[in-house]
């Protein structure tokens, strides 16, 4: 065989295997989205229990939080009325299943966002129109519990995770965080229970004041119910505090947690 036929079938032979590689690769990554999918969720579910203090990771499995979440009601509401949504303004948005609806997508498409501009300083861009929260009640059918998906520029990069009021709409339960990339060691020990837990029973507001957030570890509170940030993680800290401080905001929950708060624990539906 001529160097110019071997080195033809050699090239045939490698672009065959890259082929059959790409194939069983795809084949693979479309079999197991479901899968990575599914743990995504199942992942967001736990932190959600989490910040209700009710999943412990040290002794709770998968099982027992797919149990615990059917007592979890998720509901969309509108930032812009500070009400749930309605089934008309949802149909006229396109939405038409609470559970699917992506937040995230929501919040980069200009028909379903809110642009904060150059006011932001929890460094997030943009709202969505339409957010979800998550209903806990009791087995009264009261609530008692209602948890709020929070994000805001940490050290490195976004942070997510929820915030948990009780029935009072004001008392935090607790908090979790799910995503961030925080350095391991300092910053990312916001997701350790020993810190999460100097959150519960903090109060959020007095009268229409927000009265909670982080500070510098060891500096003075502006009220007891702020908790003290991790040491050698000042901007971690910084960034968590300037996220609740948004949230808590007129610019983002508190016109729906007013309204919730005044029209009982079911707020206004129509």
């Amino acid at each position: 065989m001529s160097a110019k036929n071997s080195n033809i079938s050699t090239l045939a032979t490698a672009l065959v295997l890259c082929l059959v590689c790409s194939v069983m690769v795809s084949a693979a990554a479309i079999s197991m989205k479901s899968k990575q999918l599914a743990n995504v969720e199942l992942d967001r579910n736990k932190n959600i229990l989490m910040a209700a203090n009710l999943f412990d990771p040290t002794k709770d499995n998968a099982s027992d939080a797919a149990k615990l979440f059917e007592n979890v009601e998720t509901k969309l509401i509108n930032l812009k009325t500070g009400q749930f949504a309605s089934v008309d303004e949802l149909s006229a948005a396109g939405i038409s299943d609470v559970a699917s609806y992506d937040v995230a997508k929501a919040t980069k498409d200009p028909a379903t966002r809110i642009d904060l501009g150059g006011d932001d300083p929890a460094r997030i861009g943009a709202l969505p129109q339409f957010a979800k929260v998550y209903i806990i009640n009791d087995e009264q059918g009261q609530l008692k519990n209602i948890v709020l998906p929070i994000n805001g520029y940490g050290l490195w990069g976004q942070i997510y995770g929820f915030l948990t009021l009780k029935s009072d709409i004001n008392t935090i339960e607790g908090i979790s965080f799910y995503q961030h990339k925080e350095t391991p060691g300092l910053g990312a020990l916001i997701e350790e229970p020993k810190w999460r837990a100097t959150w519960h029973d903090k109060q959020a507001y007095d009268g229409d004041k927000i009265v909670t957030g982080v500070v510098k570890s060891g500096a003075h509170k502006p009220t007891p119910n702020y908790v003290d940030g991790i040491t050698g993680a000042t901007l971690t800290s910084s960034g968590v505090n300037t996220m609740i401080q948004f949230w808590l905001s007129e610019r983002a929950y508190k016109p729906f947690l007013d309204n919730l708060r005044q029209n009982g624990s079911q707020g206004k539906e129509n």
